[in-house]
């Protein structure tokens, strides 16, 4: 099932932010998302361009998942601390599973001497990360047209004009995947968003839609 629309709808992206974030901040364990297996010897085929692509794009959400969820946790911590005097230290016993609770007092107070100012900077930082690799995996899904988890010779075409690079079907199944994480990490590095937003909308301009399997992976990697 497609959607008609012409063009990527700013308020659903905006809503997909919002929704990462409340996820985020609501259930603030660091959990990491479960990668998509990998199929064995799938660098000699084309099927390898999509695991190797959305794959390690996997990878950047996972630890913009943590870095975020730590941020807003120390965003709100700091932020209790204008209205309230701090607590003792051993007024909170620390927990053996660290990957489990939300950042202690002692971690905010380590990862941030700048205070709230600090925590405010990285907040804003990690969740522009989180932003753009989240839009680069709804990307990368979308190019997967039939969602065979598989890119085909005429999707392969449109994923690299559509991110301005040029295609060449001789050039090797692994070659092509550097070439797209290669972009990738262009932009995810300069945390350019709008760049990943008009490749997406020039997909879009070819017919390409969110499918409903699409929806249902974003709402898997965002939990």
């Amino acid at each position: 099932m497609q959607n008609t629309s012409h063009k990527p709808d700013s308020i659903r992206w905006h809503a997909l932010i919002i929704q990462a974030t409340l996820v985020l901040t609501l259930f603030l364990p660091l959990s990491f998302p479960t990668a998509l297996p990998a199929t064995p010897g799938s660098s000699a085929t084309t099927d390898g361009v999509f695991n190797q692509f959305t794959h390690h794009i996997q990878e950047h959400i996972a630890s913009d998942k943590i870095a975020f969820a730590r941020a807003s946790g120390c965003t709100s911590w700091f932020y209790r601390q204008e209205k309230h005097k701090p607590a003792p230290l051993d007024v909170h016993p620390i927990s053996l599973d660290l990957l489990l609770q939300p950042p202690s007092r002692e971690d905010c107070l380590r990862l941030y001497p700048g205070g709230l100012d600090a925590v405010r900077r990285d907040l804003h930082r990690t969740q522009s990360s989180l932003s753009v690799s989240l839009t680069s995996y709804e990307f990368a899904l979308v190019g997967d047209r039939n969602d065979d988890a598989h890119y085909n010779r005429e999707e392969l075409h449109d994923l690299f004009q559509s991110l301005a690079l040029a295609y060449d079907p001789v050039h090797s199944p692994a070659t092509q995947a550097t070439t797209l994480t290669e972009r990738f990490d262009v932009w995810y590095r300069t945390r350019d968003l709008e760049h990943m937003m008009n490749g997406m909308s020039r997909l879009y301009e070819k017919g390409y839609r969110v499918t409903p399997a699409d929806r249902a992976e974003l709402d898997r990697i965002i939990k």
